[in-house]
C-alpha cells in the first residue's frame, strides 16, 4: 500500500471534503437557522428532506460520469460547487433560499465526493480493495473528530456564517492538492476495460442489468437503514440532549467515541473482506448498530451517548469496507460508477427520509427516544435477512462450468474471491 499513498490520500482527501455536506456538519447550525428563519422541527426537517432528495435523484442520473471522466477533473468542479455553496450557507437568509443550499451541499458533499472516492478505490484495487476502501474513508472519520469541535469553537468567535465561510476557504485550498495527488493515474484500469475485474457469473454487469437483478433490491433495505438511523441520530443530537438532561458539550464529545471506533472497525473490516470477502460479512456489519441507537433510545446516562456513538461509528466502519468492496465484487468494475450512483443516491435518499420523518413525529408527540428504540429492530432485522441474501449471493459467485475453449471460460476468477 505504500507505493500507492498518493491515491489512497486523494481518496482521503474526497472523503474528508464530504463533511461539508454530511449531517453532522450541517446540523450544528440547524438551532441558529431554525431561529433566525422561524422555522420548527418538522418545518427545518422538512426542508432538509427535500432538498437532500432532490440531490439523491440527480445523483441518480450523473453517477456514470465516473465512469466516463477522469476523478481528477471532476474533483476540482466538486470542490469549486461545494465551496461556493458554503458560501452561499454563510448569506442564507430564507427557507427556499435554504433549501437549494442544502441540495447543493448534500449533492456535492455527502453524495458526489463520496462517489468519486469510492468509485475510484473500487476500480484501482483488486487483492486489497477493502484496506483500500478504509485507509480512503478515513477522511471521513477525521471530519467526524476535528470538525464538530472546531466549528463550535470557531462559532464563538466569528459566528455560524463565519464558520461557513471558512469551510469554504478550505475546500478551495484543498483543489491544488488534490489535483497534484491525482495528477498521475494508478494504472490504465480507470478508462481500459481489458483489466477490469468481472462479477458475479464472470461477467461485468451494466446498470440496467444490475436493477432488473434480484440481488440489487433485496441488498436495498439493509443498505438504507445505517444512513437514515445515523443521520437521525446525528440531525436530532441537540434535541436529544434536551430530552436526556445531557449538556450539548456532551453530544460533541462523543464524536471522537464514533470516529475512534469508525477507523478502528473499518481496519478490521478491511482485512476480513480481503481475506473472506465482502459478501461474507453481509449479516453481521449491522449488529452494532442495533444495539447503540437501541442505547441511546432507552439508556438515560450521558454515557449511553458514548457508547451508542461507538457502537453506530462500529457499524459505519464496517459498512466503509463491506459495502465499498461489495459493489465490484458482485457486479465487476466496467461500469461500477454507474451502479455504485444508484446506490449512493439511495443512501442519500435515506439520509433526507431520517431527520424529515423523525422531526415530523416529534412535532406530532412521539419522543425521538422511542424512536430510536424502534429503530433498534430494522438493524436487528437487516442482519437475519442478510443471512439469506449472502447465500444466494455465494452461489451466483460460485465458478460458472466452461462447455468449450471457445465459448470463453465463465468460470474467471473474481478479483476478491476467498
Amino acid at each position: 500500500m505504500r507505493q500507492n499513498a498518493r491515491w489512497l490520500a486523494a481518496g482521503g482527501v474526497l472523503t474528508f471534503a464530504s463533511s461539508f455536506g454530511q449531517t453532522f456538519f450541517i446540523a450544528l447550525s440547524g438551532p441558529a437557522l431554525r431561529a433566525e428563519l422561524d422555522l420548527s422541527h418538522g418545518e427545518w426537517g422538512g426542508v432538509y428532506t427535500l432538498g437532500t432528495v432532490a440531490s439523491a435523484a440527480l445523483l441518480t442520473s450523473t453517477g456514470f460520469l465516473a465512469d466516463r471522466f477522469r476523478i481528477r477533473a471532476l474533483a476540482a468542479c466538486v470542490f469549486a460547487g461545494l465551496a461556493g455553496a458554503c458560501v452561499g450557507m454563510a448569506f442564507v437568509g430564507g427557507a427556499v433560499a435554504l433549501g437549494c443550499l442544502i441540495f447543493c451541499l448534500r449533492f456535492l458533499g455527502q453524495g458526489y465526493c463520496s462517489h468519486l472516492a469510492f468509485t475510484a478505490m473500487g476500480r484501482w484495487f483488486s487483492a486489497q480493495r477493502g484496506r483500500a476502501v478504509a485507509l480512503a474513508a478515513m477522511g471521513f472519520s477525521l471530519g467526524e473528530a476535528l470538525l464538530p469541535i472546531t466549528a463550535v469553537a470557531l462559532t464563538g468567535l466569528i459566528g455560524w456564517r463565519g464558520v461557513w465561510l471558512a469551510a469554504a476557504a478550505l475546500l478551495i485550498a484543498l483543489i491544488p492538492p488534490v489535483l497534484w495527488l491525482l495528477g498521475r493515474e494508478r494504472t490504465p484500469r480507470q478508462l481500459a476495460e481489458t483489466e477490469s475485474a468481472p462479477g458475479m457469473m464472470g461477467r461485468h454487469w451494466t446498470r440496467g442489468e444490475a436493477l432488473r437483478h434480484w440481488t440489487f433490491w433485496a441488498l436495498t433495505p439493509g443498505l438504507l437503514a445505517p444512513p437514515f438511523i445515523g443521520t437521525a441520530v446525528f440531525f436530532h443530537g441537540a434535541h436529544l440532549s434536551t430530552v436526556k438532561g445531557w449538556s450539548l458539550t456532551t453530544v460533541a464529545a462523543a464524536f471522537p467515541f464514533y470516529s475512534v471506533a469508525t477507523i478502528a472497525m473499518s481496519f478490521v473490516a478491511a482485512w476480513a473482506v480481503d481475506r473472506f470477502s465482502a459478501r461474507r460479512l453481509l449479516p453481521l456489519y449491522q449488529a452494532p448498530l442495533a444495539l447503540g441507537v437501541a442505547l441511546i433510545g432507552l439508556w438515560d446516562a450521558p454515557a449511553a451517548a458514548f457508547v451508542g456513538f461507538a457502537l453506530l461509528g462500529a457499524t459505519q466502519g464496517a459498512a466503509v469496507a463491506v459495502i465499498g468492496a461489495l459493489w465490484p465484487e458482485v457486479y465487476g468494475t466496467r461500469h461500477i460508477g454507474a451502479i455504485r450512483g444508484v446506490a449512493v443516491a439511495m443512501m442519500v435518499f435515506a439520509t433526507a427520509l431520517g431527520p424529515g420523518a423523525t422531526g415530523a413525529l416529534i412535532d406530532l408527540g412521539v419522543g425521538v427516544e422511542a424512536q430510536f428504540a424502534a429503530l433498534s429492530l430494522w438493524g436487528a432485522g437487516t442482519c437475519l435477512f442478510y443471512w439469506a441474501v449472502a447465500a444466494r449471493i455465494r452461489a451466483a459467485m460460485a465458478p460458472q462450468p466452461s462447455f468449450s475453449s471457445s465459448s470463453g471460460t465463465a468460470s474467471n476468477r473474481s478479483a476478491t474471491s476467498p
